[in-house]
């Protein structure tokens, strides 16, 4: 089940990735802290371990952060590339994440698609 699907932004991709406050829910439990790790496998089956992090006070305004900026370099991602972070449960252990990359197909320099 898709989480979210994103744009990716120059502050996505330069510093951390910020998305919708409704997607915490399908997220790990914070507990009594603002922030929780979690494993996120890529599509060439490598697993990440990102830190989602929200504010202390107001609007959580979540980001993820931790090895972030890792995937970006490995992935070479640039302001517009698509991400699609998913969960994905099976009955014999705990959810776990999945995050896909569509990078923009274009066609004399016009974005056609991804």
């Amino acid at each position: 089940m898709a989480i979210f699907s994103k744009s990716l932004t120059k502050t996505d991709i330069e510093k951390r990735l910020s998305f919708p406050t409704k997607c915490l829910r399908s997220l790990p439990c914070f507990g009594r802290g603002h922030a929780v790790d979690f494993h996120v496998m890529d599509e060439c089956g490598q697993v990440w371990t990102f830190r989602c992090t929200i504010r202390k006070k107001n609007h959580p305004k979540p980001v993820i952060s931790k090895d972030w900026s890792k995937f970006v370099s490995s992935k070479h991602l640039d302001v517009g590339d698509k991400i699609t972070f998913s969960k994905l449960e099976n009955k014999v252990s705990c959810a776990f994440y999945k995050i896909e990359v569509k990078k923009p197909v274009k066609l004399f320099g016009v974005n056609v698609g991804y």
